[in-house]
This record gives C-alpha cells, sequence and structure tokens, in this order.
C-alpha cells in the first residue's frame, strides 16, 4: 500500500492537521480529514468560536478533497474514512466524501453522538456530520493483541493491514491506526502526544505550554498511560514500527520528506 501524507489544516502555536491518504487494492483511504471545504465557506457554523482560540484559518487549497485532486485521483474513490476521533480539527471534511464509510471507535462515537459533557460539547461539532455520514463503529470485542496492545482487525471492506488501536485519554474513545506498509508498521497516534519529545524512549520531554494543554485530556490518567505505553513502544520496536501524530509539524516535515 502506497500512503500519502497531508496537511489538511495550519493551525496557530505551529500546528498542523496530519492525515493519511492510503492507496488500497481497491480503493482510497483516509485517516482522519482535517478541515474541509465547509469549513473554509462557513467557518462560524463548521468550527465555531474555538476557531479563534486554535488560530484556525482554513484554507481551500489545504483541504484533503483539493489535495486529491491535485494527486491526480477522484474524490469519489475515497470508499473509507477512519477517524482517530471526532474533534473539530478532525473531522471537519466528512461531508466532502458524503459516500464514504467512516469508521470511528464505539466509545467515541457514543461519547459525541449521545450526551457530550459540557467540554466535550466545545470539541465536537455536530454540523461537521448533519449530513448523515455511512458510520461504522467498531468495538474492542474480539479485538487481538498488537505489540502489547489491543486493536481491532474487524473493519468491513478495509484490508487486515489497517487496525484500529484504542488510545482513549485525549478523548474517550481516542484511537490511533496501524497500517502495514510492507516495509513496517506506521502508527497513527492522533492526539496521544503533541511533540514528538514527548514520546522519546529515553528522555521524554513534554514544554511547559503542551503540558497545560495536555491537562484538557478528557480521562487524563488513561492519557499519561498510553503516552508512556507509546514510549515503551518506541524503545522497544522502534526498527519495526513508526509513530507519527497529528499536529507536530516537524514530524510531518520530515515523513513528507523521505
Amino acid at each position: 500500500m502506497r500512503i500519502h501524507h497531508l496537511n489538511c489544516g495550519t493551525m496557530g502555536f505551529g500546528l498542523i492537521d496530519h492525515c493519511l491518504l492510503i492507496e488500497t487494492r481497491d480503493a482510497l483511504v483516509l485517516v482522519d480529514t482535517g478541515f474541509g471545504l465547509e469549513a473554509v465557506r462557513q467557518p462560524a457554523k463548521m468550527i465555531g468560536a474555538s476557531r479563534f482560540l486554535m488560530g484556525v484559518k482554513p484554507t481551500e487549497a489545504e483541504t484533503a478533497v483539493r489535495q486529491i485532486q491535485r494527486l491526480g485521483y477522484d474524490p469519489r474513490d475515497v470508499r473509507h474514512i477512519i477517524l482517530t476521533h471526532l474533534d473539530l480539527d478532525h473531522s471537519g471534511g466528512l461531508s466532502d466524501f458524503p459516500e464514504a464509510t467512516v469508521h470511528v471507535h464505539g466509545p467515541e462515537f457514543r461519547a459525541a453522538t449521545a450526551t457530550p459533557t459540557l467540554s466535550e460539547r466545545l470539541r465536537y461539532r455536530a454540523a461537521q456530520w448533519a449530513h448523515g455520514p455511512k458510520w461504522m463503529v467498531n468495538e474492542v470485542e474480539g479485538a487481538e493483541e498488537w505489540f502489547g496492545f489491543t486493536a481491532v482487525r474487524d473493519l468491513p471492506g478495509l484490508p487486515p493491514e489497517i487496525l484500529v488501536v484504542p488510545l482513549a485519554g485525549h478523548t474517550r474513545g481516542h484511537a490511533g491506526v496501524a497500517i502495514d506498509h510492507g516495509n513496517g508498521w506506521l502508527l497513527h497516534a492522533g492526539d496521544s502526544f503533541f511533540v514528538e519529545s514527548a514520546i522519546h524512549p529515553e528522555e521524554p520531554f513534554t514544554p511547559f505550554w503542551w503540558k497545560v494543554y495536555e491537562t484538557g485530556a478528557i480521562v487524563g490518567d488513561a492519557y499519561r498511560t498510553n503516552q508512556r505505553r507509546l514510549r515503551e513502544l518506541r524503545k522497544q520496536h522502534g526498527n519495526e514500527i513508526t509513530i507519527i501524530n497529528s499536529h507536530d509539524a516537524g514530524i510531518f516535515a520530515r515523513t513528507v520528506g523521505r
């Protein structure tokens, strides 16, 4: 499988929105969508006041749909979208792919669509999925082990080389996406960490500002535990697994430059 790295939303504080476009034998698969066309056209509705706090200035050129077109593909060939979670900067482009099946982890789907807490209502924007996506909710029942983590392999329509790895903490149902690309694994860990130094295997370091931001994790204990487990994963299997995240511009620049 071929993997394209896309920045689908530049934000303040040097943050980017690192999404993946995966070419499988049968279709295109997106991991997260970043901000879509409607976020560009109707930012107040699709992003809300958070756009000022996050320094979001969405542009049409950075939307996944336009980048896919520039790569020479038909956006209608995006048959599947896998979400790390439903925060507004990760699901803002869902309406650009109305025919795609949207895979989301069960606890996350319920957190965003049932009775979100006050803090969750600030991060989820129901307008982003008001078009009625083709949801495909995955659960941990029957899950298998992946390098010591739980992994959901039963993702209808997707090849077995793509797994969902539950990494609760940032949100109740936050998850990573692991891809076996033939030369090892790529783990998109979403918002499990914000700067690469946080998962340094020997000398982890999180700058003060990001430590403050991490206090917004919905399940703080789980967030810290999973970040520690990611450090161990990198230490023990760094030669087999490349770990990326959603917002570190340095990680993005390095992976695109390879």
